[in-house]
């Protein structure tokens, strides 16, 4: 197989994610695309698009399909961020997912990475502001070598999906891993956010 073909079966496979995404199908995007490479017939793993070339695609196509007022929508989304950001300072939130780099849909949650320690801080201190959330829990790639689980607290607040994920306060040096690449994820601080706002 040519170089070149290989290159356009992994945007095949990336686009196929995108759209995947996009319809409300797994939110993991690498289950998104173990799921696309299988209903293409692909089964090569060297072939799977990384996640760079899946957030290409997912632009792309939310650029294409998103409909009418997604910017306005977007931007919503992002005021939003910035409120509960405001209002979650204490713990020095960053703002990370789609939501940061433009490829939200309605189906999903407004991500921030928080700082606690013990953890449990955050929890409490939803519950003294009267915020009723469900707590989970996810599995992060810190580095290289060490995968970590942290708590996550979910909640709902005019009209907006928020999902929490609650990091040690030296998780604030440097990002998680993306588990499709192995890059940090990208994620902003309030100031970073008001730039987006203000752009």
């Amino acid at each position: 197989m040519s170089s070149r073909e290989r290159h356009e079966l992994r945007r095949r496979i990336a686009q196929a994610t995108a759209r995947l995404l996009h319809e409300g199908g797994p939110r993991d995007y690498g289950q998104a695309r173990r799921k696309a490479a299988r209903s293409l017939g692909i089964d090569d793993p060297r072939l799977l698009p990384d996640a760079g070339e899946i957030e290409e695609a997912l632009r792309e196509h939310v650029a294409l399909f998103g409909g009418a007022g997604r910017e306005r929508w977007l931007r919503a989304q992002r005021r939003a961020a910035r409120e509960a950001m405001v209002f979650l300072a204490r713990f020095q939130p960053r703002l990370t997912g789609p939501v940061l780099t433009g490829t939200a849909d309605r189906h999903g949650a407004i991500e921030l990475h928080l700082f606690a320690e013990p953890p449990e801080e955050v929890a409490l201190f939803l519950a003294d502001h009267g915020i009723r959330h469900r707590a989970g829990e996810r599995r992060l790639r810190l580095d290289g070598e060490r995968q970590v689980r942290v708590p996550t607290l979910a909640f709902s607040a005019d009209d907006h999906e928020f999902e929490l994920t609650v990091l040690p306060l030296d998780g604030l040096r440097q990002a998680p891993r993306d588990p499709l690449d192995g890059r940090p994820m990208p994620r902003a601080a309030l100031p970073a956010v008001n730039d987006l706002l203000a752009g």
